[in-house]
């Protein structure tokens, strides 16, 4: 186990590693649209790629679902193991929309050897992402 000060220097670690490993400018929260971003996410038990959907106005955030919703089969050719979570709890107790893909093998912040493996999946997840959304961000921002 970890102590606090001794797990974030692990994940500042983990994250300075990666953009060090892979050097690029991820789209992220520059989606220009208020609540909906990428993100990557990574703790002792999981990681994934995520869009969250959380603009403080919940009719907003439930158009831009249903609009994502619409888009579901062509974003699963590209990403067939994606999931829809409408109802997404974050630790915070927070409930936002979320489309993420998991990342399927053993993982852990905390263990070096599992890094490299979430990296690549990061990249090679990310980018698919990304170009599904600069493929049909017009759809996506008509809502």
């Amino acid at each position: 186990m970890f102590s606090k000060a001794e797990a974030e220097i692990i994940r500042k670690e983990f994250w300075t590693s990666f953009g060090k490993s892979f050097p690029r400018k991820w789209l992220l929260y520059n989606t220009k649209i208020k609540g909906f971003s990428f993100k990557f996410v990574a703790d002792r038990k999981k990681a994934m790629v995520t869009l969250d959907i959380e603009n403080p106005d919940e009719l907003v955030n439930l158009l831009y679902y249903d609009q994502m919703l619409s888009l579901k089969t062509l974003l699963e050719n590209e990403l067939p193991e994606v999931i829809f979570d409408n109802a997404y709890l974050l630790s915070s107790g927070k409930e936002i929309h979320r489309i993420y893909v998991p990342f399927d093998k053993k993982f852990s912040i905390h263990n070096k050897n599992t890094w490299r493996d979430c990296y690549e999946f990061f990249v090679e997840t990310m980018e698919k992402f990304e170009l599904f959304y600069y493929e049909y961000e017009e759809v996506i921002k008509n809502i």
